[in-house]
């Protein structure tokens, strides 16, 4: 793993050492960068991320933020663009399009991002689902988004890479059908 990766997520101030773990784990198999943003809701340290992350967490590229502003900071520092996953996004996750260096970025299950965050995010993006119910699980939140990014950027996948001239999709509209129905 590079140590400056196509694109990363941020953890914001996470309270569940679970959610955690299942986001450290996509991330290091997709090979995506992680900040974690502290405080987080569990005690967090050497011990809590090898119980989180199981074996993968050895392998998640993680950078640690004591808090918010360090986080902020940072991302000044860097240029990169800050995404924010939000119910109250305006943007649909499928409008977005995604360039190398994007930070994805997750708040804690309870509350969500706070205001700085949401001030400082390029784009508030949300993940459309069913009316009436009230959010995804933010583990499996950040992986769909990050699916797409990854998906955009046209990642290389191990075993095989896409020819230059290979469809993105590989789906065509079918005609009226016929028979069978």
């Amino acid at each position: 793993m590079t140590s400056s990766p196509p694109l990363s997520l941020a953890m914001i101030e996470p309270e569940i050492a679970g959610n955690v773990g299942a986001m450290l784990r996509t991330a290091a198999c997709l090979e995506i960068g992680v900040h974690l943003v502290e405080p987080c809701g569990f005690a967090f340290g050497d011990a809590a991320l090898r119980r989180a992350g199981m074996d993968y967490a050895a392998d998640a590229l993680l950078r640690r933020h004591v808090d918010r502003s360090a986080f902020l900071g940072h991302m000044d520092s860097t240029g990169a663009r800050l995404i924010l996953l939000s119910t109250s996004g305006a943007i649909d996750l499928y409008a977005v399009r995604f360039m190398a260096g994007d930070v994805i970025a997750v708040g804690s299950e309870g509350s969500g991002a706070p205001q700085n965050i949401h001030d400082a995010a390029a784009l508030r993006v949300r993940i459309a689902i069913k009316p009436g119910l009230r959010s995804l699980n933010v583990s499996v939140a950040a992986a769909i988004a990050l699916a797409e990014a990854r998906r955009q950027l046209a990642a290389p996948v191990y075993g095989w890479e896409r020819p230059g001239n290979a469809p993105v999709y590989g789906w065509e509209r079918p005609g009226k059908m016929t028979g069978g129905q």
